[in-house]
């Protein structure tokens, strides 16, 4: 299939459109927590940071599909709006349900609203790749009822969406605004996707205030124990496979985030890794003898 033709745009708006879900998070079965469950979920230091992000994207996008022609492509750009604001409502939900605390946030529209979307599009991909694979480690590992990893189970399935769309979206809207535009696409989304990087890795590292931390490590780090980088990777890979293998074939799917993660898992699996060294047999006077290291290669 071409990118940027008429069937590329029809399938990939179509599908996105076809795959809603109609839900409100007041109705859905939110399960009763006490104890160690709801101790947990209260410890977490990042729903202010979590409610800011939900609360920006509704806005944006909605902005940013009234400057789009195209009314297909529009009512796609729409629905994305809609149900980032629905995930902000799951946040407000959960937070108010089980007492969590998170501060009042503000939302203000940026200037470029389709640029604001085109960042945060590329983020997105970086973010979802990310939490596909933390979110089922926590469901994995955590003392939290299934129910309420089954309520943002939805959300996982909904942020697949967005990204196959949006990386569409973007790929057709680069194809049809002229042959420049169309020879710098690559570069454009390479350029794009350094920002995202570059901002995942500030997020990181600035852990001075909560609403600074990155809040997919901090809580599965909360949720697991012994999280390595391998096992992070592994199980990213593994998940953004299942999540989006269900999409047409002949539709884009990010694919940076995955070839740095198995790039870095490849160098990960590479590197000595220490093992507890084993006795050797006792000497004349009795004292075991150990090798001073044991190195093997995973």
């Amino acid at each position: 299939m071409k990118i940027g033709s008429e069937a590329h745009k029809e399938l990939f708006c179509r599908t996105f459109l076809e795959g809603h879900r109609r839900y409100e998070p007041a109705e859905l079965p939110w399960p009763a927590l006490d104890g160690e469950p709801l101790a947990l979920l209260r410890s977490l230091p990042f729903w202010t940071f979590a409610l800011q992000a939900e609360e920006d994207a509704g806005p944006m996008i909605t902005a940013c599909a009234a400057f789009e022609p195209d009314p297909l492509v529009r009512e796609a750009l729409q629905l994305q709006a809609a149900e980032e604001t629905r995930h902000a409502r799951i946040i407000r939900h959960l937070i108010g349900l089980y007492g969590l605390h998170a501060d009042e946030v503000r939302v203000e529209i940026p200037a470029d609203a389709v640029e604001a979307f085109i960042d945060f599009g590329f983020e997105e991909c970086f973010d979802s790749f990310g939490a596909f694979g933390l979110f089922q480690l926590a469901r994995e590992h955590a003392l939290v009822p299934d129910a309420l990893f089954d309520i943002f189970d939805r959300v996982m399935e909904e942020e697949a969406r967005h990204i196959v769309f949006f990386i569409n979206w973007f790929a057709h809207r680069q194809a049809n605004r002229g042959p420049v535009a169309r020879a710098l696409r690559h570069p454009k989304a390479l350029w794009h996707y350094a920002k995202a990087l570059r901002k995942l890795v500030d997020l990181v590292r600035d852990d001075d205030t909560p609403e600074g931390e990155d809040f997919l490590i901090t809580g599965a780090s909360a949720f697991v124990d012994e999280l390595t980088p391998t096992l992070v990777l592994s199980r990213c890979l593994a998940e953004n496979e299942r999540r989006l293998a269900g999409f047409d074939r002949r539709l884009i799917v990010p694919r940076l985030g995955p070839a740095l993660a198995r790039t870095a898992l490849s160098v990960l699996e590479r590197l000595p890794s220490r093992r507890p060294a084993a006795p050797r047999p006792a000497r004349p006077g009795g004292e075991p003898t150990r090798d001073p290291v044991d190195a093997a290669t995973v």
